[in-house]
């Protein structure tokens, strides 16, 4: 569940939902929205329910608000310094480009003028979001001690691929602080025991709820279903401008410019954007219809959009396709060995083109990976074993490749003559075992878990309209 998601996030991979990104951004039209309940989300299968809500013209926002309405004057949220008094509480310039620097450095962003001054404005929501989070922990005498954030930094400083001890001076190197990344595991692990306390112990799921939703799951075996990420932005005023922007976002995106998951934490109005645009596993039917007739069209690792929904557009990008509690290839273990070389610095592209011929015609030469490290040595490359991987671990150029390999067989050379040119020999492939439903419990769980998510949600907005905030 993406609120209480923080310090988990915080602690997992760098290229994680941030907890300090945690904006939700609710649109006023209509929305795909992943829903629990009767139409429920898929735990085994990781499917879940996506719901539209009609749209008529102006929103319903009991506001009276004219359809054809003028502005009178003009706001730049630039103009504003980037910190605020949050009830009391300063949050500083330093602040907010601490924590920008981290983001930067954990998603490994390339970032224009333009692009720095979004991210910024959203930096600022979730330090106002998290001051707000801490107040409302500590309205139920809800305190974190320094030695749990002293363990949970351990965790961060791992992600990082750095020793707990050096973690500070990394910090500082990058433009953060080892004051801004304890200030946001405070606040997470703060909201998750507030939400422990005060949400959880009034959310219960019934056993009839849990077994509709294990029905329906063998109702639904073998129906295809869709790992989709969406970016979506109401058509506004101006639906070409949206239209064009948003087509500016795939060009950088087909050029390698910018990335997905950063277009959808900085320019998607959904609550799905703190997460990258993740809407999980998704069937057909659970879709509006330009949704899933644009996603029955994508192969994994395609864009589709702009797509036109009631009041605004989507982008899609399709990670992967499988079938509900059907056998999963993407899941084979293989054995693998990647034999490697590496160009000496000047190396041309014409030369390395050369070297690579001749490396390709070598492997493909190899008999099997008993003989790789053999030949491997013949040819002055490196050897390396691995036998964890799956084929979903692969780059998605590779997957398709791999499981069409026999054992034996080696890929093609890939790479570049920066970094080297690699082979991959398959020594093994254990196929993957069609799952079986979930475990009643652990269904109830996640059930009751995106339940406090949404109560979660609720608060949050609430503590929002409350908050008295003066922005200097």
């Amino acid at each position: 569940m993406r609120n209480r998601a923080g310090v988990n996030g915080l602690s997992g991979a760098p290229g994680c939902s941030w907890g300090f990104f945690q904006v939700k951004i609710f649109s006023t039209s209509a929305r795909i929205a992943l829903a629990l309940g009767a139409g429920a989300m898929m735990a085994a299968s990781g499917a879940a329910i996506a719901q539209t809500v009609p749209d008529s013209g102006v929103p319903q926002t009991g506001l009276d608000i004219p359809e054809n309405l003028q502005i009178f004057g003009k706001l730049d949220p630039n103009v504003r310094k980037p910190t605020a008094i949050v009830n009391g509480v300063v949050i500083t310039g330093t602040d907010v480009d601490q924590r920008m620097a981290l983001i930067i450095a954990a998603n490994q962003y390339q970032l224009n003028d333009q692009e720095r001054d979004q991210l910024r404005l959203m930096v600022l929501r979730g330090l106002i979001d998290e001051v707000l989070q801490i107040q409302e922990a500590k309205t139920s005498d809800i305190t974190i001690t320094s030695a749990e954030i002293d363990q949970a930094l351990g965790r961060v400083a791992k992600n990082f691929n750095q020793p707990p001890e050096k973690f500070s001076a990394f910090l500082r190197s990058i433009g953060s602080s080892d004051r801004s990344v304890r200030r946001q595991i405070e606040g997470e692990l703060a909201w998750q025991r507030y939400l422990r306390r005060t949400v959880e112990p009034r959310v219960n799921v019934s056993e009839e709820e849990v077994q509709s939703i294990l029905d329906r799951m063998t109702k639904d075996k073998g129906t295809e279903e869709y790992h989709l990420y969406e970016i979506y932005k109401s058509a506004g005023t101006n639906p070409q401008a949206v239209v064009t922007g948003m087509q500016d976002m795939m060009q950088q995106m087909k050029d390698g410019k910018q990335t997905f998951r950063y277009f959808a934490q900085t320019q998607s109005e959904t609550t799905t954007g703190p997460s990258g645009g993740d809407l999980g596993w998704v069937r057909a039917a659970m879709l509006p219809n330009e949704i899933a007739t644009a996603a029955a069209g994508m192969q994994p690792g395609q864009l589709a959009g702009p797509i036109e929904l009631p009041g605004g557009y989507d982008l899609l990008y399709l990670a992967e396709k499988r079938q509900v509690l059907g056998l999963d290839p993407l899941a084979s273990k293989l054995s693998l060995k990647q034999i490697k070389i590496t160009f000496p610095a000047g190396t041309t592209q014409e030369q390395a083109q050369g070297r690579a011929a001749e490396f390709a015609k070598a492997t493909q030469a190899i008999n099997g990976c008993g003989a790789a490290n053999q030949a491997a040595a013949g040819m002055g490359a490196e050897i390396v074993d691995n036998d964890s991987l799956t084929v979903r671990d692969l780059p998605q150029a590779l997957q398709q490749m791999v499981l069409n390999m026999q054992i034996g067989q080696a890929t093609p050379p890939f790479g570049s003559p920066s970094e080297g040119v690699s082979v991959l020999v398959l020594c093994g492939r254990d196929d993957a075992k069609a799952p079986t439903l979930p475990n009643a419990a652990d269904l109830q769980y996640q059930m009751e878990q995106e339940r406090v998510n949404k109560r979660a949600q609720k608060i949050l907005r609430d503590l929002r309209r409350d908050a008295i905030v003066e922005y200097r």
